[in-house]
């Protein structure tokens, strides 16, 4: 932007005019110059706060994961191979009497099951094959074989809550908000590195202020000196320079060890070493952007994670209900068609089979239980209408934060060309009174207001340049949306956890 360039000009001028060198004020080490645009970069791989949002995307991508893994076919290996039995067990005669019975005999099983959950009614379809082997080590030391080749069973809820449904509603909502929570507190940080790196800025542009204004203040008083012992300037004019050397040495000292404050913060934050001193460079430039309310609210909507969190809580509050009211009464159907076989060798066992079935159907109705669950059922639509009551007040409250930060955003651009301008000449009316006062043509008085007015346009204007870039990321994280390049924020979620996994 031109206005930056002004004020560089001038601040070249100045210290042309007033004989001086900056003072360097970055201590032993390395120094690096470094952009915003390059401290982002650095945080976003860098930061603490990026690697606590990766770890909450990656928990929920697991998540996400094991519920799509409970719609595919499950196959699962169950066997006791062997199992060896030589004791005394009991034994109930037709009589009614009980004698022991020694058992001596050992046994083999294994099966083979596929299982899968069907989500549109919450049953489950498997499909198994057995084989069990016995064989007697006393007596008529018999053996035994028992093969299932294939059975078909299914069990099927008939009134309770279809637990697969449901889930398959809700956790590919919960997986998309924490995707945008990833990108919004990936926008974070980027947020946080601007207050850091504007803070450092703003610490180095008021070391820059002090050193200008404590050689200046030195300066003038030498020139004081000369005109006091020329009768030109009154001895009050000449102990107020002094005062103010003395004024601006205290605050060149402050603002130093504030600087070095700022880039402790700024270096801890990016994770950079300790030897490296930063040298925060202005933006040259900002987005000429104008916003609006309707567009920037339609992508917050359809981007960022609250509109997901909506739909998800809205949701749960509904599974709570359907979940009490699903267990007013329990009724379970269960089915199985298949064939089995038995003989002394393998292979009678496979080829002598008969048809297996079974058919049950099963209900647990509460006859008594004084209200619980009935109570349970108005407990859990009293929450879901407090979660839908708290949803309505969030998101007007939502949607108001986006118009005011809107109003700020198009108004800041406006604050910042402003504070340029007046940086731009208030550095030159202090300039032209610097050299007014060498000639005697004005006071101490009007100098130093001046300088006060100098120092203050400077900061205001690395102040407001700071807000827009705030404004700026703070819209960015909201809607998701980079509104300078017209296009959506978004990232290949699988490459960045796979690189995560591998790194590990």
């Amino acid at each position: 932007m031109s206005g930056l360039y002004r004020v560089v000009v001038v601040l070249t001028i100045l210290l042309a005019f007033c004989g001086l060198q900056p003072v360097k004020v970055y201590g032993e080490g390395k120094s690096q110059m470094l952009t915003l645009d390059e401290a982002i970069v650095i945080a976003r791989k860098n930061s603490v706060d990026a690697a606590v949002a990766l770890n909450e995307l990656k928990t929920a991508y697991w998540e996400y994961r094991i519920f799509r893994a409970d719609l595919l076919p499950e196959m699962s290996l169950e066997a006791n191979a062997p199992y060896y039995s030589k004791r005394y067990n009991s034994y109930q005669n037709s009589g009614g009497s009980y004698s022991f019975v020694r058992n001596n005999y050992m046994e083999m099983y294994g099966k083979v099951s596929v299982n899968q959950n069907i989500w549109f009614t919450g049953g489950v379809l498997s499909l198994e094959s057995s084989l069990d082997f016995i064989k007697e080590f006393s007596g008529a030391k018999n053996r035994q074989y028992m093969t299932v080749p294939y059975a078909i069973t299914l069990s099927q809820p008939v009134f309770g809550v279809n637990e697969i449904k449901w889930r398959r509603k809700i956790q590919p909502e919960k997986y998309e908000e924490a995707k945008a929570a990833f990108l919004s507190a990936t926008e974070e940080v980027t947020m946080t590195t601007v207050q850091y790196f504007f803070n450092l800025l703003l610490a180095k542009e008021n070391v820059t202020i002090a050193q200008q204004n404590f050689s200046n203040a030195e300066k003038l008083y030498e020139i004081a000196k000369a005109k006091r012992l020329m009768g030109k300037i009154s001895q009050n004019d000449l102990l107020q320079l002094r005062l103010n050397m003395l004024n601006a040495s205290a605050t060149l000292t402050d603002n130093t060890s504030l600087f070095k404050s700022h880039m402790f913060k700024l270096r801890s934050f990016l994770n950079l070493s300790d030897t490296i001193q930063i040298n925060p460079q202005v933006p040259e430039s900002v987005p000429l952007i104008k916003l609006e309310y309707a567009e920037v609210l339609a992508k917050a909507q359809a981007n960022n994670a609250f509109a997901h969190n909506v739909v998800r809580r809205q949701l749960e509050a509904d599974y709570a209900v359907a979940q009490a009211k699903g267990n007013l009464r329990s009724v379970t159907f269960f089915a199985q068609l298949g064939y089995t076989g038995t003989g002394n060798n393998l292979s009678p066992a496979y080829s002598n089979l008969r048809d297996n079935q079974v058919v049950q159907m099963g209900f647990k109705i509460p006859l008594l239980d004084w209200g619980k669950r009935r109570g349970r059922v108005k407990v859990a639509e009293s929450n879901r209408e407090v979660t839908e009551s708290k949803i309505r007040q969030e998101t007007q409250t939502f949607n108001q934060n986006i118009f005011i930060l809107v109003e700020q955003f198009n108004n800041q651009l406006e604050q910042l060309n402003i504070a340029t301008e007046a940086d731009s000449i208030a550095q030159i009316r202090y300039l032209t009174n610097v050299e007014t006062f060498k000639v005697g043509n004005i006071s101490t008085l009007d100098l130093n207001d001046a300088q006060v007015s100098k120092d203050s346009a400077r900061r205001k204007q690395v102040n407001e340049l700071f807000y827009f870039w705030f404004y700026y990321y703070q819209v960015r994280n909201l809607t998701l949306w980079d509104f300078e390049c017209n296009t959506g924020i978004d990232t290949d979620f699988e490459k960045v956890i796979n690189q995560n996994i591998f790194a590990l």
